[in-house]
């Protein structure tokens, strides 16, 4: 499994939104400074974090980005899921497009649910607090 860039880049920008908790709300201009991610990119994964509820939005003079429950509370599953959908590693997933062609004759469709709990399962065991952490 790979994560596609837009997933990547909102892991960056949760991690850095995380090194902000508990100082001053953050912008998503900082948080493009911060991780080097264009800013419509960053403006993007804000909107769906937000709509997640990963993040929380502060309008006016004191505004800014802050994370909607603690680090520690929020995986990287969670991050995942809120910018790619429902961690599904094929398309015949309950939750998939169903276009296989082999989806009717396929043996090994009803395990891929058992599979698709494991790996939300491992993403889910890797908080944001330790993705935030600063390697020294």
């Amino acid at each position: 499994m790979r994560l596609s860039s837009m997933a990547d880049y909102a892991v960056v920008t949760m991690s850095a939104a995380a090194r902000h908790c508990g100082h001053a709300r953050v912008s998503a201009s900082q948080l493009a400074a911060e991780t080097g991610l264009p800013a419509p990119t960053v403006q993007k994964l804000v909107s769906r974090l937000t709509a997640a509820g990963l993040l929380r939005s502060v309008r006016g003079a004191h505004g800014g980005l802050t994370l909607a429950r603690p680090a520690a509370a929020i995986s990287l599953a969670d991050i995942v899921e809120a910018v790619e959908g429902p961690i599904a590693l094929t398309a015949c997933a309950p939750e998939g497009k169903h276009d296989c062609g082999m989806e009717s004759a396929c043996a090994v469709r009803p395990h891929w649910a058992l599979v698709n709990t494991a790996m939300r399962g491992a993403l889910a065991e890797v908080s944001l607090s330790r993705l935030a952490e600063v390697a020294a």
